[in-house]
């Protein structure tokens, strides 16, 4: 029986040596291009990081052709990227739903999902997964890490039935991260870890640089992430690369086509939603420009008619107005008419 009872613990031991997720990625170092040799107005590329200046960013960084072309400030600081959090998640959405594991034609109701008093009506539990990526689930019951607008912003409840009206809602968001959870076993964090972060070689981050916000009004909690501009950078470039990395699809081409396609008009100008993505105006920026958006100015935008993937991130510890998406938008528009 000792004996039995030893083997076994070795046998679970050797199973949870295999088994244990990598903490970091295998970095892999950013190559650099000379921005007046490929081809950049070197003239509107100054006027471009003078105005970056002026906002008072963490760090900025240009790629293009997967080569750095310009970057300023600490592009290692891992800053809370706020919003951008639910790009990350689309994602690992993309690959769960390639694999079978989740059914965007699936109800609220299939899922056994709810919330707390005043739990979600018959009607509102009718809402489908593909209804949440695109925040149109009509679902208006107050959420966990929640703004001012938000709040006060939102719908009254049953006043859009699902799928007829589009609200940044992240009630909607932070279901999916529970639904991610549910139907594919695994932690958010740790998911995106071994599934994006490592095979794409990102520098600085580890599963350890998530974590989960619960408030006392909703069961589901938000999945704040901590990304460096460096490793957000890679992230652009693997969207822009069409879901592929050194020759392997990590993201179905397919879901990055349809997750940055605009499914609606939004608040915010010219700007339209995807899953979790917003869409940039084409006419500005050329076909399937998208963009991750986070609280404070922290942005990923892929340019696919440049080529180009700009990142910002601004430390809230160091500019504590942070930056508006407008002007950041304008910023991304200085350098894609600097780009050849």
């Amino acid at each position: 029986m000792r004996f039995s009872h030893l083997a076994g613990l070795v046998a679970t031991l050797v199973l949870l040596t295999i088994t244990v997720l990598p903490e970091r990625a295998s970095a892999q170092p950013w190559q650099s291009a000379d921005p007046a040799s490929a081809g950049w107005s070197m003239e509107k590329l100054a006027a471009a990081q003078d105005y970056a200046s002026s906002l008072k960013p963490t760090a900025v960084m240009v790629v293009q052709n997967g080569k750095v072309i310009a970057s300023w400030g600490d592009v290692s600081r891992e800053v809370n990227v706020a919003s951008v959090r639910k790009s990350l998640l689309s994602a690992l959405y993309g690959i769960a739903v390639s694999e079978g594991r989740i059914n965007l034609a699936s109800t609220l109701a299939d899922l056994g999902i709810d919330d707390r008093p005043p739990a979600l009506t018959a009607a509102e539990k009718q809402a489908t997964v593909r209804d949440l990526l695109m925040a149109r689930s009509g679902i208006y019951h107050p959420a966990a890490y929640e703004t001012g607008d938000m709040r006060r912003n939102r719908p009254k409840r049953g006043s859009h039935a699902p799928a007829s009206f589009w609200f940044y809602n992240n009630w909607d968001f932070n279901a999916l991260g529970t639904i991610y959870r549910q139907q594919t076993g695994e932690d958010i964090f740790q998911s995106f870890t071994q599934r994006i972060a490592v095979p794409i070689g990102m520098e600085d981050f580890s599963a350890r640089d998530g974590r989960y916000v619960a408030e006392r009004q909703s069961e589901h909690p938000a999945y704040p992430f901590s990304l460096s501009a460096r490793d957000a950078a890679r992230f652009g470039q693997l969207f822009l690369d069409g879901g592929r990395w050194n020759g392997s699809q990590i993201i179905p081409a397919s879901w990055v086509r349809e997750s940055t396609t605009a499914y609606s008009t939004t608040d915010r100008g010219s700007m339209g939603y995807g899953y979790l993505w917003w869409t940039l105006n084409p006419q500005v920026f050329g076909p399937r420009a998208a963009m991750a958006s986070g609280y404070g100015g922290q942005a990923i935008a892929v340019v696919p008619s440049k080529r180009l993937v700009v990142v910002q991130i601004v430390d809230p510890a160091q500019n504590a107005k942070g930056v508006r998406t407008s002007n950041f938008v304008k910023l991304l528009q200085q350098l894609a008419a600097a780009a050849p």
